[in-house]
């Protein structure tokens, strides 16, 4: 049998392997332009509410409270409306890889906002670290761009999808104490599934809807393992825990994203991607290493 430790290690791994996909499989259903961006992030939001609606309904959970539903809306915002609309937007322009580099500060993002939210006290060199990601990030986007006043509009989607989803994981982490895991992620697809209903229908009014057989079934993965089943294995790993170590696992996410990039996109693995990565992978690594210290016994 395997000791709690191991096991939340196994399950968050299997989060973050559901995930990896996301950016290439968003840069695939984007690719075209048969697919707009705004139906990608709405309408993958719609899948994953039905499934979550379903799930609810059969496990028959309660309704939150109602001083909760204000904390689920900012998990929404985060995790179903910001990230997923403002990452379909900046992968019609930029590669997947390069996207995977920036969005990798996620986790030291992430640190921050929990840090700020619990109101901690970490280390000096937690903040040297987490503002030496940002500034690699930052920095890799800019030689990309051709410098800084080169850096793109989709490079400034993608930090502004990284600070919504820093924000909705962070909230949402400590609303799962209250409500559960998947639980927290479920009521937040439902509650804002309306605002995605009304999106998903002014992008079908903008632009008609086609796509290959590939990109419908890159989409029907981003909606079902992306939105839905890949927070069922990413919160199950968490909640068994150590949350210090299972939270680290996430660093493995934009090397799988460049390599999967690379496999099924058939983008060129450059130095300066690679290097980029490296770079803000430690750094991010370091900052969350930083926040809570040495790991804890076994």
């Amino acid at each position: 049998m395997l000791s709690p430790s191991r096991a939340g290690l196994r399950w968050g791994l299997l989060g973050v392997a559901a995930f990896s996909f996301t950016v290439p499989f968003t840069r695939i259903a984007v690719e075209t332009g048969t697919m707009s961006p705004l139906f990608i992030g709405s309408g993958r939001a719609i899948i994953a509410g039905l499934l979550a609606a379903a799930a609810l309904t059969i496990t028959r959970q309660r309704l939150p409270r109602a001083s909760q539903w204000g904390r689920l809306a900012i998990v929404a915002g985060g995790v179903v409306v910001g990230f997923p609309v403002l990452t379909s937007y900046a992968l019609t322009t930029v590669p997947a890889g390069h996207s995977a580099v920036v969005i990798a500060i996620l986790p030291a993002a992430t640190a921050v906002t929990a840090v700020v939210r619990g109101r901690e006290r970490p280390r000096a060199s937690f903040w040297v670290m987490a503002a030496a990601g940002v500034v690699a990030a930052v920095g890799f986007a800019a030689v990309q761009g051709g410098g800084f006043t080169g850096l793109h509009r989709a490079d400034l989607l993608l930090i502004g999808a990284v600070v919504a989803a820093a924000i909705g994981y962070a909230e949402g982490g400590l609303l799962a104490r209250e409500l559960g895991a998947w639980q927290t992620v479920s009521w937040a697809l439902v509650l804002a599934a309306p605002l995605m209903i009304a999106l998903l229908v002014v992008a079908l009014a903008q632009h008609p809807v086609s796509g290959t057989p590939i990109q419908w079934a890159a989409f029907a993965y981003l909606g079902v393992v992306s939105m839905f089943l890949g927070f069922f294995a990413w919160y199950r790993g968490l909640a068994i825990g150590p949350m210090v170590r299972v939270s680290q696992v996430q660093l493995v996410q934009p090397v799988l994203g460049i390599a999967w990039a690379a496999l099924f996109l058939r983008e060129q693995l450059t130095w300066p991607t690679v290097l980029g990565g490296i770079a803000v992978i430690a750094c991010a690594g370091i900052a969350v290493r930083a926040r809570f210290g040495r790991p804890p016994a076994e």
